[in-house]
């Protein structure tokens, strides 16, 4: 490239005047076509490195490239993130319909409660919902749960020769799974008495071992001592006697059934049964039925009391295989319901 330099080009004009004195036409025109040739050289010269300077500048630089690439990584994990989220809307909505499948069943076989039980529904009779009932077998439902993990700890821990420090932990723990269970059905005798007493909320073959809205805590006592180890003599003497407070104990409260029963059916017959106003009977039924609420609190705290005497009396690898066999007999007896429910006709 060729570079316009003023006084070089003075010093070539002033060569020119000297030797002729005045300059002729050809030798300003060609010194004009010169500095037009280098005008033009110099424009080109120019503008070359903005045009490159624009073209570098259009290029994207690493740093967009990164940045684009990033963003498009961005945009799949999103579309991932929504497509998973998706799918687990969607098997969540399945799972809640199998749900409503297994609640619409359980339904039919027990009858669906209402506030004044199921005879209510039965005799064409509306009546609002119970919801001490409905909370109460929703929170039997989770204890049921909470039982079968326990039983499964239970099991390992024995297999596996646990430390008896380690095994006194799920002895305690079983023993207060069972406290909680007492404690709802207090809340839920109050709710409804008759629920309770009629074993709705328990399996068809527990219902049929029913004695006052629960087990007889001799009979379990009957079910359990062939499962334990080989028991001291002091053991089976404290045993013995356990089993024979026990029944004394239930002789007691299934009398105050029966008198309570007697009575209650007296009162309800009082008077003339072609009354159209039977006002003055219902009230003193009712007044009666307060003793029923009493009477299944009391079986609940026989039935805690042998729990809590038996595990007193065994050691406490014994305590946690009694417990362990308790678990198991009720287990046995759901899984004896489901399958006459589901026996071929």
């Amino acid at each position: 490239m060729e570079t316009y330099e003023p006084l070089h080009q003075i010093g070539v004009w002033g060569e020119e005047y000297r030797s002729n004195g005045i300059p002729n036409t050809s030798t300003i025109i060609e010194m004009a076509r010169r500095l037009d040739n280098q005008s033009e050289n110099m424009s080109h010269g120019s503008l070359e490195p903005s045009e490159k300077h624009d073209q570098e500048a259009s290029k994207p630089t690493d740093k967009v490239k990164r940045r684009l690439a990033q963003n498009r990584e961005a945009a799949r994990k999103s579309r991932l993130r929504k497509k998973a989220y998706v799918q687990q809307l969607e098997s969540s909505r399945l799972k809640l319909i199998q749900l409503q499948q297994e609640v619409n069943g359980v339904q039919q076989q027990r009858g669906l409660y209402i506030g004044g039980g199921v005879e209510a529904s039965h005799m064409g009779f509306s009546a609002p919902i119970n919801s001490g009932i409905a909370t109460f077998e929703m929170d039997y439902a989770h204890w049921v749960e909470e039982q079968n993990k326990l039983i499964s700890e239970l099991r390992t821990g024995l297999n596996a020769h646990i430390t008896d420090i380690e095994l006194r932990i799920l002895v305690e723990s079983g023993m207060n799974h069972y406290s909680e269970l007492f404690r709802m059905k207090a809340a839920a005798s109050k709710a409804d008495v008759f629920y309770l007493m009629s074993g709705l909320w328990m399996t068809s073959a527990e219902r049929f071992f029913l004695w006052i809205g629960g087990f007889r805590p001799s009979e379990i006592l009957k079910v359990l001592l062939p499962q334990l180890d080989l028991l001291t003599e002091q053991q089976l003497m404290d045993v013995c006697s356990l089993k024979q407070s026990c029944q004394q104990a239930e002789d007691a409260l299934s009398q105050g059934m029966e008198k309570l029963q007697q009575t209650l059916a007296e009162s309800v017959a009082a008077g003339r049964l072609g009354e159209v106003s039977h006002q003055p009977q219902m009230g003193t039924a009712m007044e009666k039925l307060g003793a029923l609420v009493c009477f299944i609190n009391q079986a609940d705290h026989l039935r805690q009391e042998t729990l809590q005497q038996m595990s007193l009396i065994l050691t406490i690898r014994q305590a946690a295989r009694g417990l362990l066999s308790l678990g198991e007999y009720f287990q046995r007896l759901k899984a004896l319901s489901s399958l006459w429910a589901t026996r071929p006709s």
